[in-house]
């Protein structure tokens, strides 16, 4: 039940804004969905997270209480009044699951703050635990940062993963989306048909879904060029 409300939240957040503008702007923001865990990191480690694990989570409070508010931004990176940040956190308690959700917050942290580097190199650091929402959501950020840095195949393989990962109607369809348009960027008008295409087919109720059949035929329409 709690995955489902954490989907829900996830893609109303990441739907707030547009993804390239119609092919002008580079990057849809979803790094926005990763303060979403926050309000979950308790829940999500409660069940495993003993000694050394434990002290991190409860050092990390702080640093999470920072996120979504893009003026606080190094504070969450570096800390505050005695309180650790997320750098010192994944740095001190490397191989914790806390240390490990710290790389993926400051991933987002990076990504909105356009520092596209960092944010893969973070990202980067982050291991895969399984969840149907960090994992696909760790992908989806990198694939945003190599989008903004114009590393289009990059990005096109990270979202084809994330899009993969853990396949519902939800996330994968956007990022499925996400894959599209830099497959378009990379002039592959042909493999962008068919991954709209699989939207269409896959995720019919989707609200990508309900547009898909323009970009279809835009994609059609440049291969017959």
């Amino acid at each position: 039940m709690i995955e489902k409300c954490i989907f829900a939240i996830l893609i109303f957040i990441m739907k707030k804004t547009s993804f390239f503008e119609e092919n002008s702007k580079s990057l849809l923001f979803i790094a926005a969905a990763i303060f979403i865990l926050a309000a979950i990191a308790l829940y999500y480690f409660a069940s495993y997270l003993p000694g050394r694990a434990d002290k991190a989570a409860a050092q990390m409070y702080k640093a999470e209480q920072y996120l979504g508010v893009d003026s606080l931004a190094n504070k969450a990176i570096n800390g505050e009044g005695g309180y650790p940040g997320f750098t010192q956190i994944a740095d001190e308690y490397a191989n914790t699951k806390s240390a490990n959700l710290a790389n993926l917050y400051l991933g987002g942290i990076y990504l909105r703050k356009g520092e596209y580097q960092k944010a893969i190199e973070s990202l980067g650091k982050y291991s895969a635990t399984g969840s149907p929402v960090a994992d696909p959501l760790a992908l989806g950020l990198l694939g945003d940062a190599y989008s903004e840095l114009k590393d289009y195949a990059q990005a096109a393989s990270n979202y084809k993963k994330a899009a993969e990962k853990a396949s519902n109607k939800f996330t994968s369809p956007m990022f499925l989306k996400k894959l599209g348009l830099v497959q378009e960027q990379l002039k592959d008008f042909k493999a962008a048909e068919e991954t709209y295409t699989k939207i269409k087919n896959q995720f019919p109720d989707s609200q990508e879904a309900s547009v898909i059949d323009s970009y279809i035929a835009r994609t059609a329409a440049e291969q017959g060029k």
